[in-house]
């Protein structure tokens, strides 16, 4: 480093006269962090909405869902055992985090003047609870002692149904519904089968695929509507600890746990419209990232260009007394340096701030 040059830059931007050069220095610093201020926050936002839309995809329908195979595309779920390979042994699988069986069957929800169609999601006593915690804006979640694997057909035979259900606020206000009140609902078969149900807790997530149509109870229901055995399910929702590679141990490792009656399908197959567009925000954000780029380096340009009019008459003397263009040079690169550094780091402070102070107290409310 040439001990002169950088001596020189460190005069220069700490004049005695905060004058026109003190006023550009400070337009450098400030255009430096408003820009990368506004980066962090605007990476902090989509990050923040991605995650949260991923977790709610995860929270309704796991990482991967294990099915028995079936050429039907309904909604509802053909009977696969709990006594497999995969169910009974999932923690020994190091990429599996969790897994919990469910059961799925068609409805219709009766109220005394409005009826609606809805698709019943039974859960047993291995639902991960605190996954969908986040979703309750009302109630507590019902509790699920049913433990498939150590029921058998004399206790299925004497044990009761949980009445108590959980409904979206979409559902609870098209048949104004609250905590604690009655519903019933009607089985969509031959013949048809009605239970009474309550309402234990209301859940929002912001999305129609879940809020429209989705309530959750008790698998044991849907185990005696469809006739099943006590340790047949409609099949088992898999939680990995690692969702980047979910893909990876979908095509090949968690196949070697399937027996040949039995199909995988992870939860970016079945939501392919939403991971999609998903990625595309990514585009977005790099195509905002680059502009403001570009108009961050227009501006620290034309203000070293200023600040090399403003010094005309000393490059001038600087020459006379044999500074070379090269130490020139260097003087306004530790001046661009120092200010690019000092707009970083303030920049860096407000947005991070500013992000975190967000995330703690949630005072700035966002549209779902």
């Amino acid at each position: 480093m040439n001990f002169f040059t950088f001596w020189l830059a460190q005069r220069w931007r700490n004049p005695k006269n905060k004058g026109f050069s003190g006023i550009v220095m400070q337009m450098a610093v400030a255009s430096v962090a408003l820009g990368l201020a506004v980066i962090i926050g605007a990476f902090g936002i989509l990050k923040g909405f991605q995650h949260n839309i991923q977790e709610k995809l995860f929270s309704f329908s796991g990482h991967i869902f294990v099915e028995g195979r079936s050429i039907s595309n309904s909604n509802e779920d053909s009977p696969l055992t709990v006594r497999t390979k995969l169910y009974q042994n999932n923690k020994d699988i190091p990429e599996i985090s969790h897994c919990q069986a469910v059961g799925r069957k068609a409805g219709i929800l009766k109220t005394k003047n409005e009826v609606l169609g809805i698709l019943f999601k039974g859960i047993g006593g291995d639902f991960n609870a605190s996954q969908f915690q986040n979703n309750i804006i009302e109630g507590q979640l019902p509790k699920f002692s049913t433990n498939f694997l150590q029921k058998d057909s004399t206790k299925f035979q004497s044990e009761q149904e949980n009445p108590e259900i959980v409904i979206s606020k979409k559902i609870a206000d098209k048949l104004h519904l609250k905590i604690k009140d009655s519903v019933l609902i009607f089985f969509i078969q031959n013949p048809p089968r009605f239970r009474k149900l309550v309402v234990k807790a209301i859940y929002q997530t912001g999305m129609d695929e879940f809020d429209e149509k989705v309530i959750l109870g008790d698998l044991l229901t849907v185990q005696r509507i469809n006739d099943w055995r006590h340790d047949e399910v409609g099949g088992y929702e898999l939680f990995v600890k690692d969702f980047n590679k979910v893909d990876s141990f979908a095509q090949r490792p968690l196949m070697e746990h399937l027996r040949h009656d039995m199909q995988a399908t992870t939860t970016t197959q079945k939501f392919l419209d939403v991971f999609d567009w998903l990625s595309l925000l990514n585009k977005n954000v790099q195509i905002f990232l680059i502009l403001i780029l570009i108009v961050a380096s227009f501006g620290m340009i034309s203000i070293i260009l200023i600040m090399i009019m403003e010094r005309v008459p000393t490059i001038g003397l600087l020459k006379v007394m044999g500074a070379t263009d090269h130490q020139i040079r260097l003087v306004f690169i530790y001046q661009g340096l120092y200010l690019l550094l000092r707009g970083m780091f303030w920049g860096n402070l407000v947005g991070i701030g500013f992000s975190a102070f967000q995330y703690y107290t949630k005072i700035i409310p966002l549209d779902a």
